[in-house]
């Protein structure tokens, strides 16, 4: 008898759904947490400081997987990813300063309606219907969501988290080209650390420090600590091994959520305020990222997950704070 295939299916389908569904609520309050951590370390120098205490505990994770790493194809993999990954959490965060984490969290998730557009662009792809009307659905979601109503204006922090999206989307293609050729862990520990190192040295030539004393503060401490420890390195595991076990239609599914959550986080601990206008622009945004996400595919799909740098990101697509 295989002990060790018994030993990996010996928890019911349902624990691996709620593993994914425990990293969409870390994640969602995650945009929470990020809104208070910026307000005292800049975006760039907080971006850089979350990367390069993940990418310790991840290479201590995935140790195992770095064999045969250091080499100028791997490493220039590492830099390129670490470089888009690192663009798509900066602009997030910036945009973070100027919006609220509710509507951070569903504008970032737009990205999962322009990757096959992207795909387009660079792999000649075409676009499927249902991706055209999720599209659709999603344009008409973020004009209510962010375009102030009775002007054709849109804020200068919902508009950079849009950029954001983009840049998620262009690192989704990429992670997809390069775990081809290299191991996706070994790939997402060199993100992490020269993604931090990118933002150190942007922060050190653009941003000022704010001072050891904001920087010691304990509350800002207990708040990289859970970007660190949770919405990193734990929520990537849950990610990891849920998605093993979970097909990727529902795995997607459960994902999403994360940006309901984003909102249900954001009115309970920051107070914001969700007029009915804005719930049906996010109605359309899910209903959309639903659509793009589940609709069948003319061919097997080669975008992988996150919102942020996650192991296996091939399997799901999911961007995180």
């Amino acid at each position: 008898m295989d002990t060790t295939r018994q030993t990996k299916r010996s928890l019911p389908s349902f624990v691996y759904k709620l593993m994914l569904l425990a990293a969409t609520v870390i994640w969602g309050f995650a945009f929470v947490v990020m809104k208070d951590a910026v307000d005292v370390l800049p975006p760039a120098q907080l971006i850089g400081v979350r990367f390069l205490l993940t990418g310790p505990l991840m290479a201590a994770l995935f140790h195992r997987r770095l064999r045969g790493s250091l080499n100028a194809g791997f490493l220039g993999a590492g830099l390129a990813l670490g470089a888009v990954t690192f663009l798509a959490f900066w602009v997030q965060t910036v945009g973070l300063t100027d919006t609220t984490p509710g509507k951070n969290a569903f504008l970032t998730a737009t990205y999962c309606i322009i990757v096959p557009f992207m795909l387009w662009a660079v792999a000649r792809r075409r676009p499927t219907v249902a991706n055209v009307g999720a599209a659709a659905l999603c344009v008409a979601g973020i004009g209510l969501v962010s375009v102030a109503a009775g002007t054709l204006t849109i804020g200068f922090g919902d508009l950079m988290t849009l950029l954001c999206a983009v840049f998620f989307a262009a690192q989704i293609i990429a992670i997809a080209r390069f775990s081809q050729t290299y191991d996706v862990l070994g790939l997402t520990v060199y993100q992490f650390l020269f993604g931090g190192v990118l933002g150190l040295l942007l922060g050190a030539a653009t941003e000022p420090f704010p001072g050891l004393a904001a920087v010691a503060n304990a509350d800002f401490l207990l708040n990289l600590a859970y970007l660190v420890v949770l919405a990193s390195g734990v929520c990537y595991v849950l990610q990891n091994v849920g998605l093993a076990h979970v097909p990727e239609a529902q795995g997607s599914l459960l994902l999403s959520l994360e940006s309901v959550f984003g909102v249900i986080a954001s009115v309970l601990l920051c107070g914001e305020v969700v007029t009915g206008r804005m719930m049906l622009g996010f109605a359309l945004i899910f209903a959309a990222i639903l659509m793009s996400e589940l609709a069948p595919q003319p061919e097997k799909r080669e975008a992988p997950t996150e919102t942020a740098p996650a192991p296996e990101l091939e399997e799901s697509p999911s961007a995180t704070p």
